[in-house]
């Protein structure tokens, strides 16, 4: 953990609480600036694959449950590059508005579904991960 960039969460999350001066500069107004949710990125890499046929079941029914809760395919497929310990493992990145959402979406029924047809047919690596502020 970087303690300075949770440091500098905090900071941004207790002050995003302080009062707002509204236009005549009053200090001790009651607004409050709205604290904007980081988005969140869901990485997945496959370790391995063992039946293709599942692989391309789990795919079918995924991507559409992932779209369906909100979520963005910002990349998919096998790295161009790998540096120092890194693999050339398939790898999907996709984007949701918060860490609850992409979260809510892993136990959707819908994606679920998609890891029963996937079953054993591939070791995988899940990471949800928050976006920096």
């Amino acid at each position: 953990m970087d303690w300075g960039d949770e440091a500098d969460r905090s900071a941004g999350q207790v002050a995003a609480t302080l009062p707002r001066a509204n236009q005549q500069g009053n200090a001790h107004s009651d607004e409050r600036e709205t604290a904007t949710v980081p988005k969140a990125y869901w990485i997945n890499t496959f370790r391995s694959i063992s039946d293709e046929e599942k692989l391309a079941a789990y795919i079918e029914l995924a991507g559409p449950a992932m779209r369906a809760a909100g979520g963005t395919f910002l990349a998919r497929g096998l790295p161009s590059h790998a540096f120092e310990s890194g693999l050339l493992e398939r790898t999907t990145l996709i984007e949701f508005d918060s860490v609850d959402a992409a979260v809510a979406a892993y136990h959707s029924p819908a994606y679920q579904e998609a890891l029963r047809a996937l079953g054993d047919g591939a070791e995988r690596d899940l990471r949800i991960i928050e976006a920096t502020p």
